[in-house]
């Protein structure tokens, strides 16, 4: 089954690569890094999602961008490479918005081993930086054909309003999974009705669906985000045990792994 971010066509789960390098315990081999992107590619995920940023706490900022270009780039064209950009006030006073977006984008076809990206992010919106030019700025992109689409991470619905009339939007990513819901009542009936597509991070909310983490697990102390993540607080966990009660049940039931459930 496909999933539709406006008009770039994808697979229906994705693999999102930062853990590669960043963000939930002690990074792996790297040729086993790229034995299970391509293993995913053979799979079927048509769809790999990095940014600039990753690896710059165990490595550089640029080290899971290589990491992907070099894993898919003997099947490139049969997949869709996301990343994603931030940029600073200073980059904007010096290069101006779209200077600064096209200086990130060199870098990033760069480390993919591509002449296009088809979906570049927006890291986070800056209150610093307008909205309003960073959309323009985009649309110039896609005109140009240097990437077929943009998104936005972990937006509001004023401001993809604001971003999708300068420059119509392909994608946004939000936290998004069984017990992160608020996106339902706002961002997803919007994005249904505009053609935007929906692409949840943290679906298996920073690995707690599993069922595998409890009030007494441990986190790696240096470059993992559990440790700042309230839903894995120790009393928060204890309470939202319940939960994993319902999925184990449901899961046995249907003869799939919580995993499998929670992402269904």
């Amino acid at each position: 089954m496909m999933r539709y971010l406006r008009k770039i066509t994808v697979s229906d789960v994705g693999m999102g690569c930062m853990g590669f390098f960043h963000g939930y315990r002690t990074v792996p081999d790297h040729d086993e890094a790229v034995d299970s992107i391509r293993a995913a590619y053979q799979a079927g995920c048509t769809f790999f999602d990095t940014a600039e940023g990753y690896g710059k706490e165990h490595f550089f900022p640029d080290q899971n961008e290589q990491l992907v270009g070099e894993a898919v780039h003997p099947f490139r064209d049969q997949v869709v490479l996301a990343t994603k950009v931030r940029i600073e006030p200073e980059e904007v006073a010096e290069y101006g918005v779209e200077g600064a977006l096209r200086h990130h984008l060199a870098l990033s076809m760069e480390n993919l081993q591509t002449d296009y990206v088809d979906l570049y992010y927006l890291h986070r919106v800056n209150e610093d930086v307008a909205l309003s030019d960073v959309a323009l700025a985009m649309g110039k992109l896609i005109d140009q054909g240097l990437i077929r689409g943009w998104g936005l991470s972990q937006v509001s619905l004023d401001l993809l309003k604001e971003a999708d009339q300068v420059t119509p939007v392909s994608a946004v990513q939000n936290l998004y999974n069984m017990l992160e819901r608020d996106c339902e009542q706002t961002i997803q009936p919007y994005c249904l009705e505009d053609g935007i597509g929906l692409v949840p991070f943290s679906p298996i909310a920073s690995s707690f669906l599993t069922g595998k983490l409890h009030s007494t697990s441990q986190f790696e102390k240096v470059d993992d985000v559990r440790n700042r993540v309230p839903q894995l607080s120790q009393e928060n966990m204890d309470k939202n045990q319940p939960v994993i009660h319902l999925l184990n049940q449901f899961a046995e039931a249907k003869g799939v792994t919580t995993v499998q459930l929670s992402l269904a």
